[in-house]
């Protein structure tokens, strides 16, 4: 077969939302549609935009070929499970992103505005608009398998999308409750039904835990405060996070009588705080806490029940219990730094500035530093800083730091000059800030005679 050429502009793919598409490239695009179903299509990422392929190499846009199988679905008996594995084939192609405004302007369309009287947004702030249910509309126009997947979709935003997608998964929900509240009730209860039982419930001698992917939400109380309690409790915490169903960014509420947080001023005194604060406790743990930490970490991912100055990425609190026992945590704690994100968080500052207080300026604990400061926008010092760079052995280790600078930079950083300069006055801002500025003249001026030399050797 014969397709048709593609114009200058889009010769990379073919456009199949126009009127006079050929029905050649028509044919091709059902094709490849049923090649993602089966596994067969192809996708690449190295340019953009992202294109999928179907065996016979014919190139779509990926959120072209999902709005031409949802157009020709029923909305009279949706098929909800066969819409769901085209989504599902289609984002583990091509990924979430690909996929998600095509989705979520569906449910806009089918359920938002042909179930509902949408009115305006009051302010500039609202996301989504007041909506409520036509009042002509019967109970018997209402499709259950097209709420399903609305439900499906709203899940979707939280599982697989950014932290503020939950909004979007929050508007869905709220618009299925208004016509079906049991099915959101259900959600609610049992999440989308696709973890394990023994993951959504587990009660032991020692733990009651629950989790929920739809609401991306894990309820722990502990009923005591031994080792095998904390040992249950952190088996279960990576548990959940094997599950591919559950989503990246979600909250920990955890109950326990113990009241014992990390030492780390104006950390949030929240459950999960607490419960790495008191499993740090028992070095036989360590090991499940940097399990659990590994898990955890992931760009851009968010702990939902914080608030946002106190925003972290999960896994924090476990890194910070074990960062504070010593060296041996350091590579952790680094790689911890390097994947932060560095325009939103910032709670790294504060257990910076507790490791430093612990355990002063060595070799170590500068290296960390460095990470540190290279993964915020100019941390600030500790006013305890000045006192405790200021003696020879910490002044040496800092020296030895920048002897072997190269040494603690990622190789693509150590190739450019520039950024080498900028970590390292990223590293002095963080021990003295501003007067680290101008060579450092205001610091070595004060600096005891005894010092000054290793001071102007610093600044050097």
């Amino acid at each position: 077969m014969s397709l048709p050429k593609r114009d200058g502009v889009h010769d990379r793919y073919y456009l199949i939302h126009k009127p006079d598409t050929s029905p050649e490239v028509l044919a091709e695009a059902d094709l490849c549609i049923r090649d993602v179903l089966n596994g067969t299509a192809r996708e690449n990422h190295s340019a953009y935009p992202t294109v999928v392929r179907n065996h016979n190499g014919t190139p779509f846009l990926p959120d072209q070929l999902l709005e031409r199988y949802l157009s020709r679905l029923l909305l009279k008996e949706f098929p909800c499970e066969d819409a769901v594995s085209l989504c599902d084939a289609m984002r583990r192609l091509v990924g979430w992103q690909e996929i998600r405004y095509k989705l979520e302007k569906y449910i806009e369309k089918q359920v938002q505005e042909r179930y509902f009287l949408v009115g305006e947004r009051e302010d500039g702030f609202t996301v989504f608009p007041p909506c409520t249910v036509l009042p002509e509309l019967r109970p018997e126009d209402v499709d259950e398998g097209l709420l399903r997947f609305a439900c499906y979709v709203a899940i979707c935003h939280t599982v697989y999308g950014q932290s503020f997608e939950s909004l979007t998964t929050e508007h869905i929900l709220g618009l299925v409750s208004q016509l079906r509240p049991d099915m959101v009730k259900q959600l609610k209860t049992a999440g989308s039904g696709k973890l394990p039982k023994e993951i959504q419930q587990r009660k032991t001698e020692h733990f009651i835990a629950s989790a929920n992917d739809a609401f991306a939400t894990i309820r722990i109380t502990a009923r005591d405060s031994t080792e095998e309690c904390y040992a249950e409790i952190l088996d279960y915490l990576c548990a959940v996070l094997e599950q591919e169903e559950f989503p990246r960014s979600y909250s920990v509420e955890f109950r326990e009588k113990e009241k014992i947080y990390l030492p780390i001023p104006g950390l949030p005194k929240k459950g999960v705080n607490q419960l790495f604060a008191c499993a740090v406790q028992r070095p036989n743990l360590h090991p499940a806490i940097e399990r659990y930490a590994r898990l955890a970490m992931r760009e851009y991912e968010w702990y939902q029940n914080l608030a946002d100055e106190a925003c972290a990425m999960p896994g924090s609190f476990a890194v910070f219990a074990l960062g504070l026992e010593g060296e041996q945590w350091a590579p952790l704690v680094a790689e911890y730094l390097d994947i932060c994100d560095d325009e939103h968080s910032s709670l790294q500052e504060k257990f910076l500035h507790a490791l430093i207080r612990k355990f002063g300026f060595q070799t170590w604990t500068l290296g960390v530093l460095v990470r540190g400061a290279l993964s915020m926008q100019w941390l600030k010092p500790a006013k305890e800083f000045r006192s405790l760079i200021a003696n020879a052995e910490s002044l040496d280790a800092l020296l030895t730091v920048k002897r072997r600078f190269f040494a603690y930079l990622l190789p693509e950083e150590d190739k450019d000059p520039k950024f080498r300069a900028i970590a390292w006055r990223s590293l002095l801002w963080a021990i003295w800030g501003s007067s680290s500025e101008n060579g450092g003249i205001k610091v070595i001026k004060s600096a005891p005679k005894e010092l000054k030399e290793k001071y102007q050797q610093v600044f050097s």
